[in-house]
């Protein structure tokens, strides 16, 4: 049966990729999905079929007008997107008047004043803004625009500094192409759309105090996603595996970098000597120096964010945790 592009355009409008469906009733006499079960809408092909991975592993469609069922909204998740925020903020002198010249909060001391600066981008909201935030005026018609329903701006403390952060509601995964796209996105509205006039805009804080809020500044600015602001790096020149034995059991184990603890390894013997042998002999196979070893072994156990976790610290000397020489 034929279907208009009007038909096709309205229904993929609809039933957006990644709805969850919900199976009333399939007409199909032989192979018919049983009533009740969920699934994702995968895509709906140029005929109007309606294709859904079933969570029981089926994958067929849905004929509409035919087949009975429910869409409900794409499930989304909370992205956020962090940058540095910078406080300026004016004091009134001895006559009652206001100061010529800001004076710039530091890091710590602009924290105190996260919930005064979140109030206050709160406020700047507008109505229209109330489904899709400042995605609102997203105008391009791409994947970036159907995956992003919205975000909006807010303040957080993190690790005792002030941030600004765009909470972005995203349906599936960005692309690395979709996430340089959003940045650039959130970088716009953050110096020349919405943030331009906010940073304009005083807060009040009492103690005749009035602050001013960046988003955005022309120095030493960037956004990253909460895994690339806040999750420590791992020491370069770590491989992705080493070997390495027990102390107190003499088993062989593999040890991943960025993982905590051990993987038991099947090549371990009842022979401590033998697993040592082992160890030595497979991190030669894969290029592993006794210094990334060593620097494996601390992360593994201390985080990867502590000094023993670079092998640049290590001179061929053992390194000791909790009484234990690791060999």
């Amino acid at each position: 049966m034929a279907i208009s592009r009007e038909w096709l355009t309205f229904l993929r409008e609809q039933y957006p990729v990644g709805s969850r469906i919900k199976l009333r009733e399939m007409k199909d006499p032989y192979h018919a999905v049983a009533p009740g079960t969920m699934g994702t809408l995968d895509h709906i092909d140029d005929v109007g079929t309606v294709f859904v991975k079933w969570d029981n592993g089926s994958g067929l469609g849905l004929v509409v007008g035919e087949d009975s069922f429910t869409v409900l909204p794409p499930v989304t998740h909370l992205l956020k997107l962090y940058m540095p925020m910078t406080v300026d903020y004016y004091e009134r002198n001895e006559w009652g008047d206001m100061e010529d010249d800001p004076t710039e909060l530091s890091g710590r001391e602009a924290a105190e004043y996260a919930d005064s600066i979140s109030a206050a981008l709160l406020r700047e909201r507008h109505p229209e803004e109330a489904e899709r935030g400042l995605m609102e005026y997203y105008h391009e018609d791409d994947s970036v625009n159907s995956k992003v329903h919205s975000f909006t701006f807010t303040a957080e403390v993190r690790k005792g500094k002030l941030w600004g952060v765009a909470e972005c509601r995203v349906q599936g995964e960005l692309t690395p192409k979709e996430m340089s796209q959003l940045k650039e996105y959130i970088s716009g509205q953050a110096s020349d759309g919405f943030g331009e006039g906010f940073e304009q805009r005083e807060i009040k804080v009492g103690g005749g105090i009035e602050l001013y809020a960046h988003l955005w500044q022309d120095s030493n600015w960037s956004i990253k996603t909460e895994q690339e602001a806040f999750t420590p790096k791992l020491a370069e020149g770590l491989p992705e595996l080493c070997f390495s034995v027990l102390p107190g059991t003499g088993d062989l184990i593999c040890i991943k970098r960025g993982e905590s603890g051990y993987y038991p390894s099947d090549w371990s013997t009842a022979d401590k000597e033998q697993n040592v042998e082992l160890a030595d002999y497979n991190n030669e196979r894969l290029g592993v120096t006794p210094e990334q070893r060593q620097a494996m072994e601390v992360g593994s156990m201390a985080g990867w964010d502590v000094p023993g976790a670079d092998p640049a610290n290590y001179g061929g000397r053992c390194t000791q945790m909790g009484g234990m020489t690791l060999e």
